[in-house]
């Protein structure tokens, strides 16, 4: 009689459910695991048989195979350690096969029978909860499962708790959710020396995420500006936090007993690869871009990206979403981000000062910024002019709004979007907005018509430009408390937008 355990094998964010089936028969003693299992899976077999041994149970003189349906899906990596373990102990009769087949597993053993924590607890969890079954893993991955409120989290330490458990020795409990804490935000925006603009520029940003390109001479404050950005962004939902957590969950960066509640802030170097930022290699994994779902990407020395990954990021910034298509894969990735661009006006990057700059001012700077294209350029809500500061005003006592005042604004800010958008499937912030709903949101008064009208005819907006700049405007008028976006907002955004970089 064919014993069954459950598990699952990843595509993409998704868990697809996994049978695992294992018939002990007559025959030469042997050990088989079919169902196109990749090397990690094949190696259970030798850990799952020196785990049993470890618990003085001896496999018998037959023939035993394991099958991994749907046969004809690609599994891979250790988690099917414990549902082989299972399936295995089912047909043994060593633990209840109703009881285990009631339960989705996943788990790497060690050979003392110990389980080690693996990848992808969290979409499991989800995909348990579907299919009505309780979820089996290691204790260190439990807090990280059960935040999915859905399904029984049980957690084990080794195998010999898990028999226990089903034996009704020693009953496991429940695993509670974790969270992690983060530690307090060092970087105040008031450790910043001047630069109100950019400051101003970065919390219209983080209040409907926008996205936003700063460009100016080294040392101007680009980088220490984006680092501050973590510190005035509001908390993470708890449906976003999910979402965020399944993709680090794949990636292995919930390590820390838990799931945060902080925005991811991620920063590439430069030389990153197209699969790097976007995603790809062996198995199609998330890149820095789905890894910065619902939080910040910093791409600092922007133009010193590859070309090719700069123009494959322009789909993503529309969509939301990335697909990472291979021979052997296509897998669909959220990466619904903030970008954060900072570039020098030139390639030495003293463009604007007479005393420092090259001699082939502009065409220097006009090469260097040409390398990101007008469509890619064309994406950018805010794009600020970053002035050098002088000597004389680092001296300055601090000024501006503290981080914790700006967050204040932001969160307010945002809690007015939540509610806007509360019954729009796909739109949490203005940035989202699109089409009739950007009609009825961020149509100005009157007189915000009527100079939005004279700017598209003066300075050649696109399409896209002329709605970028009504989102902007409709942050900025919920910065402002307005329920009507007005000719000062529209104003704002407008001056924000036309700042002719490429030319400066």
């Amino acid at each position: 009689m064919v014993a069954r355990a459950y598990t699952v094998a990843f595509e993409g964010v998704d868990a697809r459910m996994v049978e695992v089936q294992c018939a002990i028969t007559a025959g030469l003693p042997a050990f088989s695991i079919v169902g196109l299992p990749d090397k990690a899976v094949s190696e259970a077999r030798d850990r799952v048989r020196a785990a049993l041994t470890a618990m003085a149970l001896a496999l018998p003189s037959k023939r035993i195979t394991v099958n991994l349906s749907p046969a004809d899906l690609p599994k891979e990596g250790s988690h099917f350690d414990l549902p082989i373990a299972l399936a295995l102990l089912a047909a043994l009769d060593v633990v209840p096969r109703d009881e285990v087949e009631r339960t989705v597993a996943l788990g790497e053993m060690s050979l003392d029978g110990s389980l080690v924590p693996v990848l992808g607890a969290l979409p499991a969890a989800m995909a348990a909860a579907e299919a009505d079954r309780a979820l089996l893993c290691p204790r260190a991955c439990g807090p990280e499962a059960a935040w999915v409120g859905a399904t029984q989290v049980l957690a084990a330490g080794s195998l010999g708790e898990v028999v226990r458990h089903y034996t009704g020795q020693s009953p496991l409990s429940p695993a509670e959710p974790g969270e992690v804490t983060a530690p307090a935000q060092p970087r105040d925006l008031r450790d910043v020396k001047g630069q109100e603009r950019a400051k101003r520029a970065l919390e219209i940003a983080a209040a409907g995420r926008h996205h936003m390109l700063m460009v100016g001479a080294p040392g101007s404050g680009k980088s220490m500006l984006a680092a501050r950005m973590p510190g005035i962004l509001p908390p993470l939902e708890p449906v976003e936090a999910l979402e965020t957590s399944m993709i680090h969950s794949l990636s292995g960066l919930l390590d820390e007993g838990g799931i945060s509640r902080t925005r991811p802030f991620r920063e590439p170097h430069h030389t990153a690869s197209m699969a790097a930022i976007v995603g790809g290699g062996r198995g199609a994994k998330p890149g820095e871009i789905s890894l910065a779902h619902n939080g910040v990407l910093f791409m600092d020395e922007f133009p010193e990206f590859p070309r090719a990954v700069l123009e494959t990021l322009r789909q993503p910034i529309e969509t939301g979403e990335v697909v990472v298509a291979r021979a052997n894969a296509h897998m669909r990735y959220p990466c619904r981000f903030l970008l954060v661009a900072a570039a020098n006006p030139c390639k030495c990057g003293y463009l604007a000062d007479p005393s420092r700059a090259c001699a082939r001012v502009p065409q220097c700077g006009e090469d260097y910024l040409g390398r990101i294209s007008g469509p890619l350029m064309d994406r950018f809500d805010l794009r600020v002019e970053v002035p050098p500061v002088a000597y004389t005003d680092l001296n300055l006592p601090e000024s501006g709004d503290s981080s914790a005042d700006v967050a204040t604004r932001v969160a307010a800010a945002r809690a007015v979007q939540s509610a806007r958008f509360a019954g729009h499937e796909g739109a949490r912030s203005n940035a989202d907005a699109e089409g009739r709903l950007l009609d009825e949101i961020a149509t100005p008064d009157a007189e915000g018509r009527a100079l939005l009208s004279r700017v598209a005819e003066r300075f050649g907006l696109s399409a896209r430009g002329f709605h970028r700049v009504m989102r902007v405007a409709r942050t900025i008028a919920d910065l402002d408390g307005s329920a009507q976006v007005c000719k000062p907002h529209v104003a704002e955004a407008v001056s924000f937008r036309l700042v002719s970089l490429k030319e400066t």
